[in-house]
């Protein structure tokens, strides 16, 4: 069933899309992720990372808080709309992942994550150096940022230039404000 508020189609390029921003951003996040055509159309492969599904965003906050900085960071500039605790699993051999990805790069801000412990905290400067190289990118695409570019509409590209320079600018993680929705 559509989404009303995706272009329908579109949500195994977003899955795609947010696998090469991470690549990108030098920040492997997310495993990794393919276009291909399959029995029934057109869509996104993901490697399957073996976990155990009790450990997640809650169980792991404490312990990985630094690559939850990363996370929450990434969430920002993809503008992920679905970040559930259980989309943050951890691999065999302890490295944190990010799964579920169709529900980004969308051109109103929709971010809904669960990892909001960082609001008000600056971000880290490693972080802040590789989104200002991504900003650069944007400006002269080629390579893997085109790629990623052609994958979104032409709005959406625009609100993800945007989100960058807004999060360049305001060096920190935004809170949840009054309404904590």
């Amino acid at each position: 069933m559509p989404l009303w508020d995706f272009p329908n189609g579109t949500l195994y390029k977003r899955e795609y899309a947010a696998y090469l921003l991470s690549q990108i951003l030098g920040w492997d996040l997310i495993p990794l992720t393919i276009i291909r055509d399959g029995p029934r159309g057109v869509g996104s492969l993901q490697l399957y990372v073996p976990h155990d599904p009790r450990v997640n965003y809650f169980t792991i906050r404490e312990s990985h808080s630094d690559v939850l900085r990363v996370m929450a960071c990434f969430d920002l500039v993809a503008n992920n709309a679905d970040r559930k605790a259980i989309h943050c699993i951890q691999g065999p051999d302890g490295k944190i992942w990010g799964i579920d990805h169709g529900l980004t790069f969308n051109s109103v801000i929709k971010v809904r994550t669960v990892i909001w412990d960082f609001g008000g905290e600056p971000i880290p400067d490693q972080l802040l150096s590789a989104l200002s190289a991504f900003l650069k990118e944007l400006i002269h695409p080629r390579g893997r940022v085109l790629e990623l570019l052609r994958l979104l509409a032409k709005d959406e590209v625009a609100a993800l230039v945007q989100r960058t320079a807004w999060l360049l600018e305001i060096r920190e993680y935004p809170g949840l404000g009054r309404s904590h929705r």
